[in-house]
């Protein structure tokens, strides 16, 4: 069995082993791939692993010998996966394995929106403190979360994750999805229409996934809903926000601040509005990268590829027999 991973740096930049392998037979580790050498790359490969590098029907229907696509992602759409399985080719994913991150990241935006500790700390080191009259200081309004309200809109494992979190710092939690959720029953928390949501939180945070109802949703009209003094936090995909409405509520007040650890287009081009507005915080989709966590996504890449082998179907996100894959409602 013979295995190739078409972009490994970005799981594994070296602090983790691909070693493990071997148990499987031969491999070789690409840290990245173009797109005109894959198939030199793949040749002869049974077992192919992927996370952005796209396998397209073109490029699926010259890989003779392959067996298995193993996705180093949850998200899918780097494979034509219908294509794949009228090849007989099962194609997996990684799922659920970065929930407590990206809910984790999401409150590491909000609360650098609340408290701008990067902001204090710099200070603090230029000499503003030591130069100051008084036992504290502070250079921007700070805000506290107690007894606000959060909107999070898609209610899937992170979207629950978070609400965990917002109910541990007593804030009350508004829902949108078009699931049913339970929601109210206990009194934590409330599912409730957009518009509402949007009016009532202090703070709107997106967790659903990005299909043709949800792209660009938060737009100009969505934020004109917003309070002026809401805080906007995405962490599910880009493409769910229209950057230049974002950024025109951002400079022009509609909306207090923001914190996106994901853009449309990544890395993102110079001239992305958001780059250049005021009072957004943005980190390079990082949410996912912590040691636990790629650590996580490996062994179920492992746990993936032992299933196919043995004749399992774990993860699979494409149906051989000819139906496509169901879709992620919610993340």
């Amino acid at each position: 069995m013979k295995t190739v991973i078409l972009d490994a740096y970005t799981t594994n930049p070296g602090d983790l082993s691909w070693s493990w392998l071997k148990e499987f037979g031969e491999y070789e580790a690409y840290d990245f791939t173009k797109p005109e050498e894959i198939l030199e790359r793949a040749a002869g490969c049974e077992i192919v692993l992927t996370n952005k590098t796209v396998l397209t029907a073109d490029i699926l229907s010259q890989l003779k010998g392959l067996r298995y696509i193993g996705l180093l992602s949850t998200g899918f759409n780097a494979v034509d996966i219908d294509f794949a399985a009228g090849l007989g080719i099962p194609v997996t994913n990684i799922p659920s394995y970065s929930t407590a991150a990206v809910a984790q990241m999401t409150f590491a935006l909000i609360l650098e929106l609340c408290n701008q500790t990067g902001l204090h700390s710099k200070a603090v080191h230029d000499g503003e403190w030591s130069a100051g009259r008084d036992f504290c200081f502070w250079k921007t309004p700070l805000t506290e979360l107690f007894e606000k309200t959060i909107g999070i809109v898609g209610f899937g494992r992170i979207g629950r994750k978070v609400a965990g979190i917002a109910l541990a710092h007593d804030m009350r939690v508004l829902v949108c999805t078009p699931e049913k959720t339970g929601a109210g029953q206990s009194g934590d928390f409330r599912q409730t229409g957009l518009d509402e949501l949007l009016e009532k939180a202090d703070i709107v945070t997106m967790h659903c996934p990005l299909t043709p109802e949800t792209e660009k949703m938060a737009n100009a009209a969505f934020f004109e809903k917003m309070k002026d003094s809401a805080f906007f936090i995405n962490t599910s995909r880009g493409g769910v926000v229209d950057e230049p409405a974002l950024a025109n509520a951002l400079n022009t007040g509609i909306i207090a601040g923001a914190g996106v650890d994901v853009l449309s287009t990544e890395p993102p081009k110079p001239d992305n509005p958001l780059l250049h507005c005021k009072n957004c915080f943005i980190t390079p989709h990082i949410a996912w990268a912590g040691f636990e966590t790629r650590r996580r996504l490996i062994g179920i890449c492992r746990d993936n590829i032992k299933a196919f082998l043995e004749g399992k179907s774990l993860n699979v996100v494409n149906n051989i027999n000819g139906s496509t894959a169901p879709g992620m409602k919610s993340v």
